[in-house]
């Protein structure tokens, strides 16, 4: 018998309120997980009470980064549960984290330090994250 399972992770943040986000992206299916729906037509939906932890590594959580670390949280948290193939998924998603901050008012080098981070940092975040016991 085979058993799924993950560690809990620590978290900073819970959405008080529902997100929507057009990622403009076109899916085969629409993906619902308890609290993030994404739907084929790339519309993603985060549910309140959604835990994240803000931004990854030595970036401060400054208001310009908070939207964009949710939905890119969000997004690959789909590619750890293989929701999402993170081989064709991953660059788009780091593409909306960089074009969020720029849109929530993020200095531009700064912005671009972030993503340049996530492209080389963050693909072990993408990886799935199941465990598997067999007895």
């Amino acid at each position: 018998m085979t058993i799924w399972y993950k560690k809990r992770r620590n978290y900073k943040y819970i959405l008080e309120s529902n997100l929507v986000f057009d990622t403009g992206w076109q899916l085969a299916r629409t993906i619902q997980c308890q609290f993030i729906t994404l739907t084929e037509q790339g519309k993603l939906s985060i549910a309140q009470r959604y835990a994240w932890d803000g931004a990854s590594g030595p970036m401060p959580d400054f208001p310009s980064i908070m939207r964009a670390s949710l939905i890119h949280d969000a997004l690959y948290q789909l590619m750890r549960e293989a929701h999402l193939d993170a081989k064709q998924y991953r660059h788009a998603a780091d593409q909306i984290l960089l074009r969020v901050c720029l849109a929530d008012g993020m200095n531009r080098l700064l912005a671009y330090w972030v993503y340049f981070c996530v492209r080389c940092f963050g693909e072990r975040a993408s990886a799935s994250e199941l465990l598997r016991f067999k007895s």
